[in-house]
């Protein structure tokens, strides 16, 4: 794996989240890519707020005892949307236009950094 992915991965092992824009401005740009789609121009990282409001939310049953868990897409304050999941709520307190917070955590066998969601208090965006 190189460019663009590699810069991705190697910034969330580092605890970091970043996006893309076009260099000099523009739309944020998410997945990474070499390029910025339509134009071809060059792009640049940001830290983005990692604040967002859940589009979309269902939740996958699995078999007993497995406990279920959500699947989201959130949409980030600089106009991307991304695919995570939010933790510390339960079927019942997970809303569509819910808003939240982005951070990284160690997932699966591998430790592998992964984008996950926690809610903001009742009010924030």
């Amino acid at each position: 794996m190189s460019g663009a992915a590699q810069h991705w991965d190697e910034a969330l092992a580092a605890g970091r989240l970043l996006l893309q824009r076009p260099v000099g401005g523009g739309a944020a740009v998410f997945p990474p890519r070499e390029f910025a789609p339509g134009s071809g121009a060059a792009l640049e990282w940001f830290e983005p707020s990692g604040r967002g409001t859940v589009y979309s939310v269902t939740w996958v049953q699995r078999r007993p005892p497995e406990a279920p868990y959500n699947v989201v897409l959130v949409d980030l304050a600089e106009g991307v949307r991304m695919m995570g999941r939010v933790e510390g709520v339960g079927e019942d307190g997970l809303q569509i236009g819910m808003a939240v917070t982005a951070r990284i955590v160690a997932a699966g066998p591998d430790g592998a950094p992964l984008v996950v969601f926690d809610p903001l208090p009742e009010g924030t965006r």
